[in-house]
């Protein structure tokens, strides 16, 4: 299994939430034999990218994961929120060619659900972030034949 370095940027609005996520991505980060080089804490979901760009750029880090809750209000600021986060996070991954993991649940989101989602968000994002790593990596070393085809999983 190929040692995956990452980063983790969370977010400390919904804090309650939020250090329950950084505590279930540790412990399942430590179970896929990866190691968590970093851990930024950013005052919310919207202020994630300005980090993630910053850790892209350290050629130790493999891989980042984002973690936060965005709830739901009484208008659809989380709705603005989410979308504008995730779509700059996407164009970063693109960007620096790395992966970086969506680990924000929301939006549309009660507290009750954020709190069910706490531990499976978490769990999930650190697994897309060390499998995408590894398949990476399997992409770049392999050689195709001409009439091969190549399955990555």
């Amino acid at each position: 299994m190929v040692k995956v370095q990452l980063a983790i940027v969370v977010s400390e609005f919904n804090y309650e939430i939020t250090d329950v996520m950084l505590e279930e991505a540790k412990i399942h980060a430590s179970k896929l034999n990866s190691t968590i080089s970093h851990i930024c804490y950013v005052p919310g979901t919207f202020d994630m990218p300005l980090v993630v760009s910053h850790l892209l750029q350290d050629s130790a880090i493999d891989a980042v994961i984002t973690l936060g809750a965005v709830i739901k209000g009484d208008t659809n600021h989380d709705i603005i929120i989410a979308e504008n986060t995730a779509r700059l996070i996407s164009d970063l991954s693109l960007q620096y060619k790395k992966p970086i993991a969506l680990g924000v649940s929301g939006p549309n989101m009660t507290i009750e659900q954020a709190w069910e989602r706490a531990k499976i968000v978490p769990v999930r994002a650190v697994n897309a972030a060390v499998n995408m790593v590894t398949r990476i990596k399997k992409l770049n070393e392999t050689q195709r034949s001409q009439n091969e085809t190549i399955i990555i999983k």
